[in-house]
């Protein structure tokens, strides 16, 4: 991986973490057990200190970065969507950042929330726990029920389970010239779409 020190300061990589090659990572940033970071993602601790905790994971082309002498931090289990920009905030255990959301300055995303996909999180805002937030500003849309909060923590074990994939099976190769006819399909855990979980609750309110 491209993997930088800045002013002496050198990034540090728990051996049960996996970090994509393509994935930047620059001075004061600490990945913790058992985190995946995504290709393309830009870990940058040249100003602050850039923090995953165990278990937490920072998807395709994400970006961590932040003001001097401010931590930006994802605690365990926290689950950051492709795209996603994290910038001098807190992501409380357990919780979800949406994919292409924005959470800003001395943000506090609480344990087990989940930020929608291209949400925009104001500076400053605190997120309650176990809470749904949407939109552009966010605002709090209602509580999350037992079974959002389940379906989350099963997408975010898969990639805890990919980092250990990744770290056992995933290589650099050329592709092949064509497709074989006996193709193998990969045997990967299953997580529904969101949308269906809410399409299933509503049918049993109904």
């Amino acid at each position: 991986m491209p993997c930088y020190s800045i002013d002496g300061v050198v990034p540090v990589v728990d051996p049960s973490a996996y970090v994509h090659p393509s994935a930047v990572l620059i001075g004061d940033v600490i990945v913790g057990p058992r985190c995946y970071v995504g290709p393309c993602a830009s870990l940058r601790g040249d100003f602050g200190r850039i923090v995953l905790h165990e278990g937490a994971n920072v998807q395709d082309s994400c970006v961590m970065h932040g003001f001097p002498g401010h931590d930006t931090v994802v605690h365990a289990d926290g689950h950051i969507g492709h795209g996603a920009v994290l910038h001098s905030c807190i992501v409380h255990r357990g919780a979800l950042v949406g994919m292409n959301a924005v959470v800003m300055d001395d943000a506090e995303v609480g344990e087990f929330s989940i930020i929608a996909a291209c949400a925009f999180v104001p500076a400053a805002m605190v997120i309650p726990p176990r809470t749904l937030v949407a939109g552009m500003p966010a605002r709090v849309k209602r509580p999350l029920s037992d079974e959002e909060i389940a379906w989350k923590a099963e997408g975010t074990r898969t990639y805890q389970e990919l980092a250990v994939r990744c770290l056992q099976s995933l290589r650099e190769v050329e592709p092949l010239r064509a497709e074989p006819a006996q193709r193998a399909r990969l045997n990967a855990p299953s997580v529904e779409p969101l949308v269906a979980l809410r399409a299933r609750e509503a049918g049993t309110r109904s």
